[in-house]
């Protein structure tokens, strides 16, 4: 077998006027001009007559305007707060019809496309300058990192281990109220492809359960540990309810990048890994690397998307 390593009117009762001509034609001129002044919007402004004068723009279109230019002002002094050489680029609007999504060449596994397996992908197919940060496992868990994606409004997908995230379940919890999607990393973190069916898919199960505990939700994404797996793991992952297990196209510490491909550059599209890792593993903090990591995108034209608005 082999291994691959987002107008009725109500009418009154008339009477009919017997006055002169000249008077009826005194009274239409006095009634256009009434009429006439009744338009005036106090500032000189006229309209004519059966027309109303011009209004003020509505209050929600100017209030609209006023939101956006506090928005990146906002945007503008957190990214001096955190400080980043430049403020991160906005993502453009989703696609309304989701990219088709299949298993990268050389990627796939016997059966892939007849068992409908989950596909395993490094890159989302789009011509766009984005890319897509990815966290796994969640041993670090700062509240400075919370706070700076928050601040920042900078999308991201994690992948979690039970074992690493079970002393403080709360602290996803927090980032899911965020609005980030929290997914499938294992229970244990194992080196898939050296176990059995069976206990391969208690690893990817029992991970379900958890997050359906904790979270109230089972996930759809996973991501095998190490990015190895075989048939029997997308077999066990697709019973488990999973649909797509994306790994990564770059990796990036704190101090320093990693690529798969061979130009040792971004591309349109591509899924980016890092980790839950502070001090005690890196020569800095996970606000550091994240600092590197927008610094590094930005200068080169890429904006952070949100991977589940693709799927």
């Amino acid at each position: 077998m082999r291994e691959v390593v987002q107008n009725d009117k109500s009418r009154a009762s008339r009477r009919v006027s017997r006055a002169p001509r000249a008077t009826a034609v005194l009274v239409v001129a006095v009634a256009a001009l009434a009429a006439g002044c009744a338009q005036d919007d106090g500032q000189g402004v006229r309209g004519a007559s059966g027309q109303q004068a011009p209004k003020a723009p509505p209050a929600r279109a100017v209030d609209g305007a006023a939101e956006a230019r506090e928005a990146r002002a906002a945007l503008a002094a957190a990214a001096k707060r955190w400080d980043l050489k430049k403020v991160p680029l906005a993502a453009p609007v989703p696609p309304a019809k989701k990219p088709e999504i299949k298993a990268r060449e050389g990627f796939e596994v016997d059966g892939q496309e007849e068992d409908g397996l989950p596909p395993v992908f490094t890159t989302v197919p789009t011509k766009e300058k984005i890319v897509f940060l990815t966290i796994d496992d969640g041993a670090e868990k700062d509240p400075a990192f919370l706070k700076m994606m928050s601040e920042l409004k900078i999308p991201y997908t994690v992948f979690l281990t039970d074992e690493e995230i079970k002393d403080d379940y709360g602290y996803f919890k927090k980032m899911q109220a965020r609005g980030i999607t929290l997914n499938n990393h294992t229970l244990s973190h194992p080196y898939l492809p050296g176990l059995s069916y069976e206990d391969q898919k208690r690893e990817i199960c029992g991970m379900q359960d958890v997050m359906e505990k904790h979270y109230g939700k089972r996930p759809t994404l996973f991501r095998p540990p190490y990015g190895n797996y075989n048939r029997d793991t997308l077999r066990a992952a697709k019973s488990c309810g999973i649909k797509y297990a994306p790994i990564w196209s770059e990796e990036v510490y704190v101090d320093h990048w990693e690529y798969r491909e061979w130009d040792q550059d971004l591309h349109p599209g591509d899924i980016v890994l890092t980790h839950f890792r502070g001090e005690n593993d890196w020569d800095g903090t996970m606000t550091d690397m994240v600092r590197r990591f927008l610094d590094r995108i930005t200068a080169d034209g890429y904006a952070v998307a949100r991977l589940e608005d693709y799927l």
